[in-house]
């Protein structure tokens, strides 16, 4: 409220009332005190997407704070803030912060700073409470459309990156109930010293169709028919009229 020489509190005319409106007024004043959470935005992160340990990084409250007269004094920028990583034992989804991210904040009830330095159990390393020093990152709100990503939806999942997709493991399956198709806009390359196929085989006459070619030795348990003409059934023909035809020869 507003006093005889101008100044303006927290306070409002009512809350010296009665007794209840001064305790409520306090019992407020001391709750104001008390962090939960807070929208927040990256300004600064360690990691950036390698495969590494949880890193850290800074961040910026952005709902500003207010004196007496409802002028803006905002926060300052809060270091060396753990962030969330999706993990269990050695397996992650990493997915770094990135400078400008905005999410929520969650602010522990004691000091974690020891806790933070040696990544073990250990007494707070102060008195403080509720205390934005020992902010964690969440992350996760209010940021703009992904141009990578892994999307779920009622037709299924999408997997979209805008430059590599990559997959490593010592073996890898790929299993489907009806299709499995692949799509290249320049080639496909496919390198093994051993590729097996089970199945029917055929080079379509689409936009790339287009002639086969193989270093060879090519060996083929069944006949080969190229142009109508069967490899194995084709017989020989004489140059002189009513000159006897022979099969094939096969090779010793």
């Amino acid at each position: 409220m507003v006093d005889q020489v101008g100044y303006r509190g927290t306070a409002e005319a009512t809350d010296n009332g009665s007794d209840y409106n001064a305790n409520t007024f306090l019992v407020w004043s001391i709750l104001a005190r008390v962090r939960t959470m807070q929208v927040c935005k990256v300004m600064s992160v360690t990691n950036a997407g390698g495969v590494s340990p949880v890193g850290f990084l800074s961040l910026k409250p952005m709902v500003n704070q207010q004196d007496g007269y409802d002028n803006a004094v905002p926060h300052g920028e809060i270091f060396n803030v753990p962030y969330f990583r999706l993990q269990g034992g050695a397996n992650a989804i990493i997915l770094d912060p990135q400078v400008g991210d905005i999410g929520w904040a969650g602010f522990a009830d004691r000091d974690i700073s020891s806790v933070k330095a040696t990544k073990a159990q250990a007494n707070p390393g102060s008195k403080r409470m509720f205390s934005m020093a020992d902010a964690v990152y969440f992350g996760g709100i209010l940021n703009g459309t992904p141009n990578q990503y892994v999307a779920f939806s009622s037709s299924g999942i999408s997997i979209v990156s805008p430059t590599q997709i990559s997959m490593a493991a010592p073996n890898i399956v790929l299993q489907a109930t009806e299709a499995i198709g692949l799509t290249a806009g320049t080639q496909i390359t496919n390198s093994a010293p051993e590729v097996e196929v089970d199945g029917q085989m055929t080079q379509g006459e689409g936009p790339h169709g287009g002639n086969a070619s193989m270093a060879g030795p090519l060996d083929v348990t069944n006949d080969v028919v190229a142009g109508g003409i069967s490899l194995i059934n084709h017989e020989h023909t004489s140059s002189s009229p009513g000159s006897p035809t022979s099969p094939p020869i096969a090779g010793t």
